[in-house]
């Protein structure tokens, strides 16, 4: 699905999602969702006039398993890199447990609804990243849209946004999220399974002087009301999806 011009998503419903950049006939995914988005990688990138050959990376925002997805099977059979913020590496690789506690707020039918959803996708069964290059905040990655890293712990310790500046295009991973997952909340709030939502709320002043007209989260729709807007929701709805 296109999103805005040389952006593409992977995954239907919104509820998890993966994302496509492309930059001078190269792509950058950004997020791997689910397993079972592999299978439409090729035809997402062939609507964008693109193959499989022309993708050079995979950047993870976090290394929670909803976005690890497809990791481990592009770069196993396509020899993509994959990469994540220092302070998740080991969570990405499966070596340390998820620092979620617990579900927080939930409803029972989206909740059902999302484990459907990610149990027919083969997310019940995540391959662990067997190798997994590093950034630290503040760096610009060496792939296709040079995104800029803003680290914003607080989801997971290595909770990162990918800022493109040549787009405005703002991909803030579960930094925030549109979509709750488990209440089936919309707007900008915190994401759920957040490990320290105190701390969540509190990284997104590090997000306050970006210009992106174009948010794109890892759960939910994208965001085109203007960020400070986004975070200033978030803050008001607190920590209430604390998890």
């Amino acid at each position: 699905m296109e999103i805005a011009p040389g952006i593409h998503r992977i995954g239907d419903q919104s509820m998890v999602n993966s994302y496509l950049l492309e930059d001078a006939g190269e792509v950058t995914i950004i997020d791997a969702g689910v397993p079972g988005y592999y299978r439409h990688i090729p035809g997402e990138l062939a609507a964008m006039g693109r193959t499989v050959a022309d993708v050079r990376a995979l950047v993870l925002t976090h290394g929670h398993t909803d976005h690890i997805g497809f990791a481990e099977r592009l770069r196993r059979e396509r020899s993509v890199p994959v990469s994540v913020h220092e302070a998740d590496a080991a969570l990405a690789r499966g070596e340390v447990p998820n620092p979620a506690k617990g579900f927080g707020p939930t409803k029972l039918g989206p909740l059902i609804g999302v484990l459907w959803f990610t149990m027919l996708r083969g997310g019940l069964r995540i391959p662990k990243l067997q190798q997994v290059a590093t950034f630290g905040d503040g760096a610009t990655l060496d792939v296709p849209g040079s995104p800029r890293v803003i680290l914003t712990p607080g989801h997971t310790p290595g909770s990162a946004a990918l800022h493109i500046a040549s787009r405005d295009v703002l991909f803030v991973g579960d930094a925030f999220a549109t979509y709750a997952v488990t209440t089936g909340a919309r707007g900008p709030q915190v994401a759920p399974f957040t490990a320290d939502a105190a701390q969540a709320v509190a990284s997104l002043a590090r997000l306050e002087e970006i210009s992106a007209d174009l948010v794109l989260p890892g759960h939910g729709d994208p965001w085109t009301g203007g960020l400070q807007e986004a975070i200033r929701q978030v803050r008001r709805a607190g920590g209430a999806a604390k998890g």
